[in-house]
């Protein structure tokens, strides 16, 4: 079975999206992390994208349901 894409409810600082990323990755969330934040401060991007992937990737238990 395919790993799919969710927002992680236990590896979450804010929302998930970085902790959800690096599980599908099998990546340190903290590397998804600094990844975001470079985007942020760098391209302004950063925030954007979060937010866009905060509203339409599910949480976990929305994907096991």
């Amino acid at each position: 079975m395919a790993k799919r894409l969710y927002r992680s409810e236990s590896d979450r600082i804010l929302g998930g999206v970085c902790g959800g990323i690096a599980e599908v990755y099998d990546l340190d969330p903290t590397l998804v992390r600094l990844v975001a934040v470079a985007l942020f401060f760098g391209l302004g991007t950063g925030l954007l994208a979060y937010l866009v992937a905060w509203l339409i990737i599910p949480t976990e238990s929305e994907v096991e349901n």
